[in-house]
């Protein structure tokens, strides 16, 4: 691991820690970072997946839920 310097806005960044109740300024910029890159990586997965037609009624899809 590296030290990095870099300028954040500090309101910012002191808003992100208080959101997700961080400890530290290096744990809450190390969460968004994660989530970045798991966002991105959904996007990716979503896309290579593709989108599909089904052409069910709601009935049709709740039987199928149900395991009838």
């Amino acid at each position: 691991m590296r030290k990095t310097t870099v300028q954040i806005d500090e309101t910012l960044l002191e808003e992100a820690v208080k959101a997700i109740g961080a400890k530290t300024k290096k744990e809450a910029i190390e969460a968004g970072l994660r989530y970045i890159v798991q966002r991105k990586n959904r996007e990716a997965l979503r896309q290579e997946l593709g989108t599909f037609d089904i052409d069910l009624t709601l009935p049709e899809l709740d039987r199928m839920r149900n395991g009838e």
